[in-house]
């Protein structure tokens, strides 16, 4: 496991990497993995939601200074795609707490090209997006986040339970969730998860 963290480690691209690759793949409309017009039409999307919430997204000071004092160096792996609409909603704020801290590393590798890693990381058996896998110096998991908020996944579940599948509608209602949310859940759920790190 540790080898598999290592090597996805030294192939990962870090924000501006993979926000180049995102603008690329707009401009050649194409997308990564299976390329499906539904996944180019939302990798279009995506970067465009990406860019706003680069200029947009906002930390509490609480957030900011556990961020800000985190004692020891930490590797953030993320495990995202750029079809992905919760990957598009968090990578900007996890970018946004890597720039706080000297301590925090964020790096990024595409689910589909590193499935042996996304297998060790599944979500109630299935390769749900985006996975941020908290690591040590020695490439040890401290904590996992993802691939969504608790309230968010709350919607998911509840929708699900309610109407047997994730459709179009629900996706239009969480895209409107996350734009009211601007970010905090996903912000407090990470924090908790540092928070456990520290203790």
């Amino acid at each position: 496991m540790k080898d598999l963290l290592e090597n996805s480690v030294k192939k990962a691209m870090d924000y501006v990497q993979y926000n180049l690759l995102f603008k690329q793949l707009v401009e050649e409309g194409r997308t990564t993995g299976e390329e499906t017009q539904e996944k180019i039409d939302y990798t279009k999307l995506n970067l465009s939601r990406t860019k706003r919430l680069d200029k947009t997204a906002k930390i509490s000071e609480e957030a900011m200074e556990v961020f800000k004092n985190i004692p020891t160096k930490q590797m953030w792996l993320v495990i995202s795609e750029p079809w992905c609409g919760d990957a598009a909603q968090t990578l900007p704020f996890l970018n946004k707490i890597a720039q706080l801290s000297e301590n925090i590393d964020l790096k990024i590798v595409l689910r589909d090209e590193n499935p042996e890693l996304m297998n060790q990381f599944l979500t109630n058996g299935s390769q749900s997006i985006p996975i941020v896998i908290m690591l040590d110096e020695d490439f040890n998991v401290i904590n996992t986040f993802g691939p969504r908020s608790k309230a968010a996944t709350k919607l998911v579940t509840d929708y699900k339970t309610q109407h047997g599948k994730i459709d179009e509608a629900f996706k239009e209602m969480l895209q409107n969730w996350y734009n009211n949310d601007k970010g905090v859940s996903v912000v407090d759920d990470v924090l908790d998860s540092v928070q456990i790190t520290l203790n």
